[in-house]
Formats: C-alpha cells, sequence, structure tokens
C-alpha cells in the first residue's frame, strides 16, 4: 500500500508515517509486540495496526506473525538491521579478531552487508594502507574519513530495510573490479550450503565472490540453526570460514567431513 492512503491519526494526532515510525521501533526494541497493545497505545483500531504491518512487512522492515509482529529472522525475512546488529555481539567480535590478522597492510578487500563483518570494519583502520569496498551503509559510515583507508562505495538500488545498495547496477559495479579478499557473511547454513532471505542479496553476493581471490565466511553457531529461501553458494566455495567458539562438535565436523577450511576463533 502506498505511503499516505492511510488517512487515520492516532490519539496525539500522528499519521501513519510517525505512527509506523513508532511501530517499527517497538518491534525492534521488545522483538514481539501484540496487535491488540499496539492499537491501544496508539489509540486507533487493530485493523489500523494490521494496514500498518502490512505495510512494513512490505518495506522489509518486520514480519507479521499471529497477534502481532516481530523483529525475528526467518526464512523470508532477514530481520531488521538493528535487531541484527545487536545479535550475537560478542561473538561477532570474536570473528573481527580472529580475521584482522588474516588482513594485509596495502591489500584490497571487499566487505559485504552483513552485520557480522561490520564487526571488523570498525577494526580494519590498524592495517591501513587499505582499500574497501562495500555495498553497505553501515560500513561506510565506519570507514568514511579513516586515515589510510581509501573507501570505495558500491552504488545501485539503496534498500532501506537492509541499508545497503543491491540489484544489477551494484552487480555491475562489482564486476568492474577486481580484490585481495571478501569478508562475508550469510543467513543460514544448511546442509553445507549459504542460504539468505532475497534474491537481490545472493546475486550481489555471487558477484561479490567472483570479483575478489579469496573469499572468507564469517558465522556464528546460530547461522546452523537457520534457515533461508534463497541458496547462495556451498560452504566450500569460501576459502576459509571462522566460526566462533559456540560451535557444536557435530557441526565443526560436518564442516570440516566436507572438506572446508575452518578457523574457530577464541572467546577471548
Amino acid at each position: 500500500m502506498a505511503e499516505g492512503k492511510d488517512p487515520a491519526t492516532d490519539e496525539g494526532g500522528r499519521g501513519p508515517r510517525e505512527r509506523r515510525e513508532r511501530i517499527k521501533s517497538r518491534v525492534v526494541d521488545e522483538g514481539f509486540v501484540r496487535i491488540e497493545r499496539l492499537a491501544e497505545e496508539l489509540g486507533v483500531t487493530p485493523m489500523t495496526i494490521r494496514r500498518d504491518l502490512d505495510y512494513l512487512q512490505g518495506k522489509g522492515w518486520l514480519r507479521k506473525v499471529r497477534g502481532g509482529a516481530t523483529a525475528q529472522p526467518s526464512t523470508a525475512f532477514h530481520g531488521d538491521i538493528r535487531h541484527r546488529t545487536q545479535s550475537m555481539a560478542e561473538a561477532k567480535s570474536a570473528l573481527a579478531r580472529a580475521a584482522l590478522p588474516l588482513v594485509k597492510p596495502g591489500q584490497s578487500l571487499i566487505v559485504d552487508d552483513s552485520t557480522t563483518a561490520l564487526a571488523l570494519a570498525g577494526l580494519l583502520s590498524q592495517r591501513a594502507p587499505l582499500t574497501v569496498i562495500t555495498n553497505f551503509v553501515p560500513v561506510i559510515q565506519v570507514l568514511a574519513g579513516s586515515p589510510g583507508i581509501e573507501l570505495i562505495s558500491l552504488g545501485g538500488a539503496y534498500y532501506p530495510a537492509y541499508d545497503a545498495f543491491l540489484g544489477i547496477r551494484t552487480i555491475d559495479a562489482v564486476n568492474s573490479l577486481r580484490a585481495d579478499t571478501l569478508f562475508a557473511s550469510t543467513t543460514a547454513i544448511t546442509r553445507g550450503h549459504c542460504y539468505h532471505q532475497s534474491q537481490e542479496t545472493v546475486g550481489v553476493k555471487r558477484a561479490l565472490m567472483e570479483a575478489c581471490d579469496r573469499k572468507i565466511l564469517l558465522v556464528d553457531h546460530t547461522k546452523f540453526q537457520r534457515r533461508g529461501l534463497y541458496q547462495l553458494a556451498p560452504v566450500t566455495a569460501f576459502d576459509l570460514v571462522i566460526v566462533d567458539a559456540g560451535i557444536s562438535a557435530a557441526q565443526l565436523d560436518t564442516l570440516q567431513a566436507a572438506g572446508a577450511e575452518v578457523l574457530v576463533a577464541d572467546p577471548e
């Protein structure tokens, strides 16, 4: 539904845009909110809240479920960017610390649109000079103006829910470049393959993989418990898989039996 078609205002005189921002923030902060509670707090009908949730789900900000809405990812929903950034923060920091020694001054790197690789981006100034290529706005914000970092932003269609540039123009931009190393993550690992929830993400990540001489996958152990809709590539398509110490022995054995080179990050 196009913005502005719902004329309903809440008791505070707020229109659809402001109300939807409040709903989005509440769902991300709390993880799950019921429709009846939102309707009562915002002073509108449950039907209005349902229309708001339909709109926000269509934009990729949340996932509508029975009785309410959630920010938790699913096979068709990647999760709100703020929720993803906060999730498994300690594990992501451990993965970033394990990956940093693999970066050598003078290299060109691609950092994908994952919050796991974002944790590494915050450490890259320690390895300057570097050229860093990315389609992820938070990485651009972290590295913009950093001494010794030549930053190349990949353009394309901007997807607000992903806070990233995706689509055919992004792929075209990637195809014109060549880098030493890709640092990437994935939404889910099932039967030895990486999965994501959108075709746009898969298309760009495949191009990023083709553009690099070395491909490094950063994944915390929860990725093995999730599901995705669109297959990206087998885990063995990456030259190295860095996992956190929370990975089970069975999951680690499965990765190594498939032929993946695995590095377990030190939690300290």
